[in-house]
């Protein structure tokens, strides 16, 4: 798992660097193990959020998006890599959201399968439409845009750059480019771009947080030295 938690006085730090919950895309972080992470952080008056994930359990995001909504911490949101999926409603829950520019977020309509005969594939489309009706709120309500609006992205598997973020209301700010590398399959959305259909080694993600950690510090470094 790459996810970590690290507090730093009234800071604390946060890579979700992982699928969620149970999801195609491999080893991940539960709702659980998040909450018993942040609790462990403590009293910090800031949480840095940074994100890398395609997405994965919706009902797990949602707990993760409620748990930072909850903190009494303000959350600055940075989305390093990409915010696909249920990683962007996670993203939704801060109070700041920057997104670097060349990361993405997308956001899309839930998916899920279903065996069975025609009543069975009738409720799964009734449970599929109604968890796109619990998602769509919180896109809107971050955004300011109208509902049929988000819907129709949503449709369409929407990918939007950092410009076309904040364009759109789905970031604050944009950020400078990040190292990070994508370390996962999203051949499963339709419309990944080409460049992030091939995942590149593990090792890769770990030399790129660093590589971010060691820039998110001289920036600090160099604002402390402003006149």
């Amino acid at each position: 798992m790459n996810t970590t938690f690290t507090a730093r006085g009234s800071r604390g730090e946060i890579w979700l660097y992982d699928p969620i919950g149970s999801s195609y895309f491999g080893d991940s972080i539960s709702a659980k193990s998040f909450q018993k992470e942040l609790t462990a952080l403590g009293k910090v008056d800031t949480i840095n959020l940074h994100i890398n994930s395609p997405g994965g359990d919706v009902w797990a995001g949602f707990a993760i998006y409620n748990q930072l909504k909850a903190h009494p911490a303000t959350i600055i949101v940075d989305v390093d890599g990409v915010a696909a999926s249920i990683a962007s409603i996670i993203a939704m829950a801060g109070d700041t959201i920057r997104v670097a520019k060349n990361a993405m977020v997308m956001i899309h309509n839930p998916q899920g399968g279903a065996y069975g005969d025609e009543k069975e594939m009738e409720r799964t489309a009734a449970l599929l439409r109604q968890v796109k009706d619990s998602l769509t709120p919180t896109y809107v309500d971050r955004t300011g845009n109208k509902p049929a609006a988000v819907s129709a992205w949503m449709d369409d598997e929407t990918w939007f750059t950092a410009d076309a973020a904040v364009e759109n209301g789905f970031a604050d700010a944009i950020t400078p480019e990040t190292p990070v590398a994508n370390c996962f399959d999203l051949s499963p959305y339709r419309n990944a771009p080409q460049a992030l259909k091939t995942p590149m080694p593990l090792a890769n993600m770990a030399r790129a947080m660093n590589a971010i950690r060691l820039a998110d510090a001289s920036r600090k470094v160099a604002a402390l030295c402003k006149p």
